[in-house]
Formats: structure tokens, C-alpha cells, sequence
């Protein structure tokens, strides 16, 4: 769902396989329905529903499948009723972690959250305990692999187009934007640029490195475990995944 280590989180996404992209199409289908049932399905009256777009298309979702998602949650057939909860908590050595949620049954998906923070030797915590050490950040990603783009030029677009800092590291551009300005700097950029990733996210003011080998794998067991949960649409925490490189 700035920095090598804050890119790291997007590349495990980027390197899912065939049934990873099938479930990330699902979460996201499941965000655009939220957002038509809220606004509409006109992307051009309903800004979240635009935002929720661009994100699909970022993941590479085919057309068919967003125009098929807006259509079929705008008619009167499509009953499915979600709820946004959040959690939050501890991984092991004191990783922040939150869990963004879309869910139809609160006690199940408040269970299944719970147990993933408890095989990996963390613990669920109340709303607030560790969402003060995250800001909230519109981030855009350009990956130029072949670093064919001029470093200057996508640093003073996205300066132009109203980002509050652009971290540029091997290729990679992370443009991060106040949540309020992020519609319009992701719509003026996108007429140039091809985003790996554009959306709201939770931003860790500081990273928290994990030293001990069991860590490592009880972090990425939770991650896995929730990533795979359907219910659960994005997680955020302040692992330094640099020392998985």
C-alpha cells in the first residue's frame, strides 16, 4: 500500500504474483464501490471515486474491470455495505503498524487483525497509539528505471504542481503533497508522467530498523497474513525494509 526504505513497502506490492494482483484488484474494487455508494459514479463530480481510479490504474487494473466495478456499484442490485475501521498496534520490537479496514463484519475482521499481531509477537493496541508517530501525505511514485527522465525537470514539475518535497534516490521519485492538494497535483503531473504508485497515505515520521532474524520473519508473517486478508485494504508502519535488500 520518501526514501529507499518507504519504497521498499511499495515494491513488495509491485513484485506480487498473479493471485496477489487478483486480491490487490479486489481491495481496490471494494474502495470504489465505497466511493460510488458515497458520491456517485461520475469521477468528474466525485472526487474520492477519481482518486480511487487513479490508484487502479497506478496497479495496473484493467478498464474493464474499474468501469464494471463503478457500474455495478451504482446499480440497485449491488446490496454490499462496508464499514472503514482502523487498528492499531505493535509488531515485534515495537514496530508501528496501522491497518486500514473495508469490512461487513466488524467482529470478524477485528479477529482476524488481532491474531495477525499476535503470531507475529505484537499486540493490538487503541485507536492512537501509534497513528501520532505517522502524517498523513498525499505521495505519488515515478519509478524511471532506465532513468531516462531529467532529475530537474520532475523536481520543479512536481514543485509546480504544488508538492511539498520530492526525494529523488536511484531512479525513483517519491513526490510527497498535503492531502488537500493531492487531486491536483496527481491530475496536473499525470498529463506527463506514469505513476508506480499515487495515493493517500500514512507517512512514519521516523523508521525503526529490526535487528534479530526472528523479527524479520515475524514482520514479514504479519505483513503477509494481513496483506492477504481481504478485508484489509492498506498497512502502514515504520519498518526500515532497507535490511531486506
Amino acid at each position: 500500500m520518501s526514501g529507499h526504505s518507504k519504497w521498499s513497502t511499495i515494491k513488495r506490492k509491485k513484485g506480487a504474483n498473479d493471485a496477489q494482483r487478483a486480491k490487490i484488484f479486489t481491495k481496490i474494487a471494494r474502495e470504489i464501490t465505497v466511493a460510488v455508494k458515497a458520491g456517485g459514479p461520475d469521477p468528474d463530480n466525485n472526487a474520492s471515486l477519481k482518486d480511487v481510479i487513479a490508484k487502479a490504474r497506478a496497479n495496473n487494473m484493467p478498464n474493464d474491470n474499474i468501469n464494471r466495478t463503478i457500474k455495478k456499484a451504482a446499480g440497485d442490485n449491488d446490496t454490499a455495505n462496508y464499514e472503514s475501521i482502523t487498528y492499531e498496534g505493535y509488531g515485534p520490537s515495537g514496530v508501528a503498524v496501522i491497518v486500514n479496514t473495508l469490512t461487513d463484519n466488524r467482529n470478524r475482521t477485528a479477529a482476524d487483525v488481532r491474531h495477525a499481531f499476535d503470531k507475529a509477537g505484537g499486540n493490538m493496541g487503541q485507536n492512537g497509539c501509534v497513528s501520532f508517530m505517522f502524517d498523513e501525505k498525499g505521495v505519488i511514485v515515478i519509478e524511471d528505471e532506465d532513468e531516462e527522465l531529467d532529475e530537474e525537470e520532475v523536481i520543479m514539475d512536481a514543485l509546480e504542481a504544488g508538492a511539498d518535497d520530492v526525494d529523488a534516490d536511484g531512479g525513483i521519485y517519491e513526490i510527497t503533497v498535503a492531502p488537500n492538494d493531492f487531486t491536483a497535483a496527481r491530475e496536473a503531473l499525470e498529463k506527463k508522467y506514469t505513476f508506480s504508485s499515487a495515493e493517500i497515505r500514512m507517512v512514519p515520521q521516523s523508521m525503526t530498523e529490526l535487528m534479530n532474524e526472528d523479527d524479520i520473519k515475524n514482520m514479514n508473517r504479519m505483513l503477509d497474513m494481513l496483506e492477504d486478508n481481504d478485508d484489509v485494504q492498506d498497512v502502514y508502519h515504520n519498518w526500515d525494509m532497507s535490511d531486506e535488500d
